[in-house]
């Protein structure tokens, strides 16, 4: 047995902060569990399957007693704002009639899209649907993601790659990913690519540096579980 864990939740609570931030007695629990649950799934097939492809890649849920507050990460805030806010209210009162709560939805841009893990899987594997090179496609996006200031990547495919009538592995490695550190800011991210001949598993591991006490979460808030405790080195 390979003794993997996945690098977000191993770091959840040290260097790195909850999706979901709220707390709910034991009676509440399971109900707003599946609601959050629902409006990620649901805002991730409107904004990332449907065009126009608004590139989004975190989905952070946060509830006080009488507001839902969802912070997107996005590439394209503008698309997903749309012209005079238009796309935005639709949005919100979609996930009014969705969850029968008050939503506030806040969007924060994300600077470097290439060093983003779960935009380049998603890249690859729209890629991969369209039967591109896939070698040449890993290698591109690691670089790219090295020229965009990452310390490291990895990409991994695996499934029927090319077509092939047996399934294998691609694995694509460039600078240093330490997976057991836990100072180290080690984004992930699992996309399946659904190819004519199969799914193909896309993850991505970028290695950003070490997160410092001076690094705050962009987009921090009071929430519940907002602030993760720093490490100290020792």
């Amino acid at each position: 047995m390979g003794q993997k864990t996945h690098p977000f939740g191993f770091r959840v609570g040290i260097t790195e902060v909850h999706k979901s931030r709220w707390y709910a007695p034991k009676a509440l629990f399971a109900e707003l569990l599946v609601e959050d649950y629902r409006i990620r799934a649901y805002v991730d097939k409107r904004l990332n399957r449907t065009p126009p492809f608004a590139a989004v890649a975190d989905i952070i849920i946060e509830r006080t007693r009488e507001e839902l507050t969802i912070i997107l990460k996005t590439a394209r805030p503008g698309l997903v704002i749309g012209p005079k806010g238009q796309e935005i209210d639709r949005l919100t009162s979609d996930l009014q009639a969705l969850t029968g709560r008050k939503v506030a939805v806040k969007i924060i841009e994300i600077k470097n899209p290439d060093t983003n893990a779960k935009l380049i899987a998603e890249a690859v594997a729209e890629q991969l649907k369209k039967r591109a090179n896939f070698r040449r496609l890993v290698k591109q996006r690691c670089e790219g993601a090295m020229q965009a200031g990452a310390k490291g990547a990895r990409i991994l495919l695996s499934g029927r790659l090319g077509g092939a009538e047996m399934s294998r592995r691609l694995d694509t490695r460039l600078g240093s990913i330490p997976l057991s550190t836990l100072q180290a800011n080690v984004d992930y991210a699992l996309v399946p690519s659904h190819t004519k001949y199969g799914t193909i598993g896309v993850k991505v591991w970028v290695f950003k540096g070490m997160f410092t006490d001076k690094e705050e979460e962009q987009g921090a808030s009071k929430a519940a579980g907002a602030r993760a405790r720093a490490r100290g080195r020792h």
